[in-house]
């Protein structure tokens, strides 16, 4: 019987997933201890947004967590990271000195292996980054990125057992020195015909004794049949994860896959009454946070398109603290095309999100009549050689609006050559806040940016999503009754009138009758037409308007500025990405409307400009 190994990615895909990233290092730690005494010696820790989520919200130093996870450990566990290829950790590509940054910082910090991927299958992108991880001494497990293609698509060759293949021997061609190979499929989309001969061919491609990973979630529902798929192709290994965060947008769970592979010609090699106590204990330990329903449910739709399970709670936490939740199943419907006009690039972060931003614009201003800065920097290739060349109406809406040319050149010598990157510059961002020009300083600086100063200073906002919090939000939605035997509240002057309320994101006209305070009707309200060019309620200046719901993170103005057209004024986080906001005309700025750290809706005013 062969065993099958597996690596336990709870405590960083599983977060991702299931939590948006967002756990607390202390809450986590003993689970981890209790793992590994229970056998497991392989777990996926940090990296992908279980980096910058860890400054961004949870206010805990990433590299801090590194440390104390090997001390828990011991010096002989497989502790592995997350990697996007040119953009390391972070949703925007660096230049050369940053990667290699990386790499060296995450050995200091006591990772042994960096699973490494780029969502464009481009092999220049994944060249430089895996040779700095060998050179670093951390093993280099080196990525084919899976996705299976929505139905009814014209596409015959992306995303294909022999695209797939071809991909391999470009990276083998190529000389990317490397320790294992990984099919990593974040949308779990791909079918398990496909899993099967793409892992097969592998097999038969790479040298004797090659180690080949799977890994896949279960949001589509097909995880333990595309897990059991890649075993019989000659996997040797599988991602799996433990409740709570197994299932769903998450990994299938441990247990579960041990009890597949019983009768068959495999087995896990676990204790399996040790995994359920570990199991019981990890529950107990995440029972304060909240966990959105939707991470742990199955969803048919996905393949139609294909949204990772790690992107997908994080976008649907945002869209629900910025009142657009009811908007999510159009943007779904949205993202099939915009996959197939924007080149078949696998969804996967960032790609994943530069598909869902331009599919929310696509649902809340109309089809193409906006193209996101990085969906339109991606057709453009400033973040390198999509699958297959993109629509050409496209491209050329996102050179008119972005006004930039399309471009071949290698990613990495874009990025040398930008000012605004690089090791210098971020010391030069350090220096102006008076912090500490260590590595781990240089390094959180330029993938965290404003936000990773933030946390340096000590000014960076709590933003997890805590079960008690959630709970008493709702709370406040339901007024409560008063006892019968309460004296009656004094009656207001007037309780009359004519009141908006918005509810779930949805504004409606409430009247109240005079007196009484009885709700005499209720509707929808229609929006008021505006005319275009005109300003809001000030009538002076053209307002800067939000494409999307977000939190606005930075104001790069101040009243009495004046702007050029297309100009910077602001950043938003949004989907996961940080999005600026252009100065529509050049003029003054009249006013600013918003202030840092405030939640907007689409279409909100943000400053008016003269």
């Amino acid at each position: 019987m062969k065993k099958i190994k597996f690596m336990d990615v709870s405590f960083r895909d599983g977060f991702q997933s299931c939590y948006g990233a967002r756990v607390k290092t202390d809450d986590f730690l003993p689970v981890l201890e209790a793992a590994v005494n229970a056998g497991t010696d392989n777990f996926e820790i940090g990296g992908g947004a279980r980096f910058q989520s860890l400054y961004f919200y949870c206010q805990e130093d990433a590299f801090d967590m590194m440390d104390r996870a090997r001390e828990v450990v011991g010096p002989d566990i497989n502790l592995q990271t997350l990697a996007r290829g040119a953009n390391v950790v972070g949703l925007v590509s660096q230049s050369r000195d940053i990667i290699d940054l990386h790499a060296r910082m995450f050995k200091k910090h006591g990772i042994t292996t960096i699973r490494n991927f780029d969502a464009l299958m481009d092999v220049r992108n994944i060249a430089y980054s895996g040779q700095c991880i060998h050179n670093a001494g951390l093993k280099h497990q080196v990525v084919i990125a899976l996705m299976g293609l929505p139905p009814g698509l014209k596409e015959t060759y992306c995303h294909t057992p022999q695209f797939y293949l071809d991909k391999l021997k470009a990276i083998l061609d190529a000389g990317i020195p490397y320790d294992s190979v990984a099919f990593k499929d974040a949308s779990g989309t791909t079918t398990p015909a496909v899993v099967y001969e793409s892992i097969k061919g592998a097999r038969k491609m790479l040298p004797e004794g090659t180690v080949i990973e799977f890994h896949t979630h279960d949001t589509a529902g097909m995880g333990v049949a595309c897990n059991f798929a890649a075993i019989e192709a000659g996997a040797d290994i599988i991602d799996l994860a433990m409740a709570p965060v197994s299932g769903g947008t998450a990994e299938v769970d441990i247990l579960t896959m041990w009890h597949r592979l019983r009768g068959t010609d495999y087995t896990l090699d676990i204790d399996h009454e040790k995994i359920i106590e570990v199991e019981a204990m990890f529950i107990d330990h995440m029972d304060k946070y909240y966990m959105p329903p939707e991470a742990k449910e199955v969803n048919p739709v996905i393949p139609f398109s294909p949204m990772p399970g790690g992107a997908l709670t994080a976008n649907t936490q945002m869209m629900r603290d910025n009142n657009s939740l009811h908007l999510f199943p159009e943007v779904i419907r949205n993202m099939r095309d915009v996959v197939a006009k924007g080149g078949y690039g696998s969804s996967v972060t960032p790609v994943s999100q530069f598909y869902f931003q331009q599919a929310f614009a696509n649902t809340v201003q109309g089809p193409w009549k906006k193209i996101t800065e990085s969906y339109g920097k991606m057709v453009l290739g400033y973040f390198g050689k999509t699958p297959a060349a993109p629509d050409p109406e496209i491209v050329k809406l996102a050179s008119e609006q972005l006004g930039l040319e399309p471009t071949t050149e290698d990613v990495h010598d874009i990025n040398d050559r930008n000012p605004e990157l690089g090791i210098e510059y971020n010391k030069k961002m350090l220096e102006k806040d008076g912090l500490p020009l260590s590595e781990e300083n240089i390094f959180i600086s330029a993938t965290c940016g404003a936000k990773g100063i933030a946390f340096l200073k000590g000014d960076g906002p709590l933003g997890i999503r805590y079960k008690a919090d959630v709970e008493a939000e709702a709370a406040k939605k339901v007024m409560p009754k008063a006892p019968a035997n309460a004296p009656a509240a004094p009656a207001p002057k007037s309780s009359s009138g004519n009141y908006t309320v918005t509810v779930d994101g949805h504004a409606y006209n409430v009247t109240v009758a005079e007196g009484s305070g009885a709700v005499q009707s209720i509707a929808p309200v229609t929006p008021a037409p505006v005319a275009s060019g005109s300003a809001a309620s000030s009538g002076d200046g053209t307002p800067v308007e939000s494409a999307m719901p977000g939190t606005v993170i930075a104001i790069e103005v101040e009243v009495g500025d004046m702007v050029n057209e297309g100009d910077d004024v602001l950043v938003i986080e949004a989907m996961k990405m940080e999005s600026p906001v252009k100065a529509p005309k050049s003029g003054k700025v009249i006013s600013i409307e918003v202030s840092s750290g405030d939640a907007i809706a689409s279409g909100d005013v943000l400053m008016y400009i003269g």
